[in-house]
């Protein structure tokens, strides 16, 4: 059985192997998928004792990214540009690494969801590797405007450089929000996995009918869903489905058959649950 992981720090909570594993269940493919926690100093560590036990291809989530990176050998065009790898493939010896974040968050928003994105004023929060790994997709589907906004100023004013080829792309910090308005925020921080201190941002970013997108998910609403609903946000959503839809890209990649996600979402999300 060819060998799977989802490596993070936490890893407890996630729901990859139960995705792969109905994943591999439809298409027929012989694999194994487990959690791998690694102490946030020995990434490339836990990595070389998955490859020496068999393992294939690893999912990568907070907060080793970057890291993934850094320890990826060649890497797709979109994973290059985003600095941050969320997929590792074994390929002769070697790691291939490619980031499915930028597709999944826009086919959960475009498709399962209902959220256009064009012509519209999209506010990041964040600007790590999560951020980086969506932006050239966010930006292909043609909004009015990106703003990167990060409590550390010069990392979101890196990332709208980086980007601004692409499209309408400014970095603001967060006291500079203050009077603006988005169609669609987008949480890219980690700040959704806990009950935290409250965000920096001003509670007035959300426009009327403002739409607000946690790429963490859980079986609870998240702390920034609840700040974003007692602030004026219209619609919220978690990133459930943006995890389903990137593992069916990751999966693509590693068995080259793109599964079917409807299925999954019922599984894990059955009707009337939150």
């Amino acid at each position: 059985m060819d060998k799977y992981a989802v490596i993070g720090n936490p890893v407890a909570h996630s729901k990859s192997p139960q995705i792969h594993a109905a994943f591999a269940h439809a298409t027929g493919q012989g694999m194994t998928y487990e959690r791998l926690l690694a102490p946030k100093d020995a990434f490339a560590a836990t990595v070389d004792a998955f490859v020496r036990d068999g393992g294939f291809g690893l999912n990568v989530t907070v907060p080793f990214k970057l890291e993934a990176h850094a320890l990826a050998d060649s890497c797709s065009a979109r994973a290059e540009l985003a600095g941050a790898v969320n997929t590792l493939k074994r390929e002769h010896g070697t790691w291939y690494g490619d980031n499915t974040d930028g597709p999944g968050i826009v086919r959960d928003l475009a498709h399962n969801l209902g959220v256009a994105l064009a012509g519209r004023e999209v506010l990041v929060l964040g600007a790590g590797g999560a951020a980086r790994g969506i932006m050239s997709a966010l930006l292909a589907e043609r909004p009015h405007s990106v703003t990167i906004s990060n409590r550390t100023a010069h990392k979101a004013a890196d990332v709208a450089r980086l980007f601004s080829r692409f499209g309408n792309v400014v970095a603001a910090a967060p006291p500079a929000l203050a009077g603006r308005a988005f169609d669609v925020v987008i949480n890219a921080t980690s700040a959704g996995l806990a009950d935290a201190a409250p965000p920096p941002w001003p509670g007035t970013i959300f426009a009327s009918a403002g739409f607000a997108y946690d790429m963490i998910y859980g079986d609870a609403p998240t702390s920034f869903l609840l700040w974003a609903l007692r602030h004026g946000a219209a619609r919220t959503a978690d990133g459930l489905g943006m995890l389903i839809e990137q593992a069916a890209e990751s999966f693509l990649l590693w068995r080259g058959v793109r599964p079917a996600t409807g299925p999954v979402f019922a599984l894990l999300r059955p009707a009337g649950s939150s």
